[in-house]
């Protein structure tokens, strides 16, 4: 949850906003965004939405029920406005991909919402805010564009306010691989690329603010083409940003893993080696029914070359099980490639229909026992290689980026460059800072380790 900012010098009164966040990081750094848009307005962020004056709902399409979820919250939302005196002005608001794809549905169905706001236009909040204390019900159009929305972000009435040294920072919006199961092209629109000149300012002035780490966002960022070069130059760039140590991107498709981008894994010490890598099967039937345009053959090959230029990478991928005509012959080619691959974190989930996508309407569609025994087995599988992983790393002596206090007095918590959160002693000054930590234990969820001596050895990150 985006964490309140500071009361501004001379700004109006301040009225509380309560933003929920589902899904994507994508929606996360959305999120950030509403809250920097309607801080001139003297919202300010609350962790509650008891008494809050606007609650934003900003929604996931991707999942299966992600709808009913949202009507789940709403009826919520609808019975605290009605019973408790200090939230009986709430405003309540719905942004994001399910607002995109059922706008005119929610607000049929939910009168207790006010308005509906899509993802590419929620740089209008401030104008839709002012328009809905006048006149109730108003849906703001919902059309695609990004452009219009990030130059309205880049101004200083917008200006980004973060906590942490860890920061999200969009590069790329919308998809145009059309797989057969996604939502994203509906909701996202098509690619959009950032100009590279607004997203190194904004990363300066996020290292201003004390940002040690950016992870790019793009729901198929290694299509980015907003300079010459695409991602593999716009890291290089980044790499460039005076306080800005790490680097990191997600999500990759395999079509778009161009050699440049390969190399840069091997050639910028700031990118992080942890590649999210979604390949979805290992079945080259269901993969041509997906529509991924990549057999299982080339993403092995592509793996291959990628830990050819970083031998130690660390790699995370997606997976859907009982995907539409997918046989007990198809379910055993995923797990003989997750097998081959060896994936330090995975993804994985049952294939749900999704409302307006080609899969949703396909014949043989698999039974939920056995998507769910399926899907038992890969997490055992996958879940077995992540302790393997995890376990590699005991005994040596990495750089932990620090980003919090620990739930115990003393700890601090931190992330390796493998993107592992891990735990240790010391003190509240290490966060936001890089310092090298000795790998003592693995856990179910973490690791754990001890501060190294000032003149330890790093091992290569």
């Amino acid at each position: 949850m985006t964490a309140a900012p500071e009361p501004q010098a001379g700004s109006a009164p301040e009225k509380r906003l309560f933003i929920k966040t589902y899904g994507c990081q994508m929606n996360v750094y959305d999120s950030e965004r509403m809250a920097d848009v309607l801080r001139p307005l003297g919202y300010g962020v609350v962790d509650s939405p008891e008494g809050a004056d606007l609650v934003v709902l900003n929604t996931c399409h991707i999942r299966e029920k992600a709808a009913e979820k949202v009507y789940s919250e709403i009826g919520r939302l609808k019975e605290l406005r009605a019973e408790d005196p200090a939230s009986a002005g709430m405003t309540i608001a719905v942004a994001g991909c399910v607002a995109q794809a059922e706008g005119q549905e929610l607000m049929n169905r939910a009168p207790a919402v006010d308005f509906v706001i899509g993802p590419q236009a929620f740089h209008k909040l401030p104008e839709l805010v002012a328009r809905n204390s006048r006149v109730r019900g108003e849906r703001l159009s919902a059309e695609f564009a990004a452009e219009e929305k990030f130059d309205a972000l880049a101004g200083p009435a917008a200006a980004r306010k973060v906590a942490g040294p860890a920061a999200f920072l969009t590069v790329q919006e919308g998809c145009d691989k059309f797989c057969t199961f996604c939502v994203v092209p509906y909701t996202r629109g098509a690619e959009f690329s950032r100009p590279a000149e607004a997203i190194l300012a904004e990363a300066r002035a996020l290292a201003e603010q004390g940002v040690r780490e950016v992870t790019l966002l793009g729901q198929n960022v290694n299509a980015y083409d907003g300079a010459p070069g695409g991602l593999a130059a716009l890291v290089r760039a980044l790499a460039a940003v005076p306080g800005l140590d790490r680097i990191r991107y997600t999500t990759s498709h395999p079509r778009d893993m161009d050699a440049a981008l390969i190399a840069a894994h091997g050639e910028i010490e700031a990118l992080m080696p942890y590649l999210h890598l979604p390949v979805q099967s290992g079945s080259d039937r269901v993969l041509k029914a997906m529509n991924r345009a990549h057999t299982a053959e080339r993403y092995l090959r592509l793996v291959e070359r990628i830990r050819g230029a970083r031998p130690d990478i660390a790699l995370s991928g997606d997976f859907i099980v009982g995907f539409p005509g997918e046989t007990d012959a198809d379910f055993d080619a995923t797990l003989e490639l997750v097998r081959q691959v060896r994936y330090a974190s995975a993804f994985s989930f049952k294939y749900s229909r999704r409302p307006g996508t080609p899969a949703a309407v396909m014949a043989d569609q698999v039974e939920e026992t056995v998507k769910a025994e399926r899907l038992a087995r890969l997490q055992a599988l996958l879940e077995e290689q992540r302790q393997s992983f995890n376990a590699a790393v005991v005994g040596r002596t990495l750089p932990v980026l620090f980003e919090r206090k620990g739930r115990y007095a003393g700890q601090v918590v931190g992330r390796t460059p493998y993107l592992q959160g891990i735990f240790t002693e010391g003190p509240d000054t290490l966060i936001g800072q890089i310092a090298a930590v000795e790998i003592t234990a693995t856990g179910p969820n973490s690791l754990s380790g001890r501060l190294a001596a000032a003149d330890a050895a790093l091992e290569p990150a």
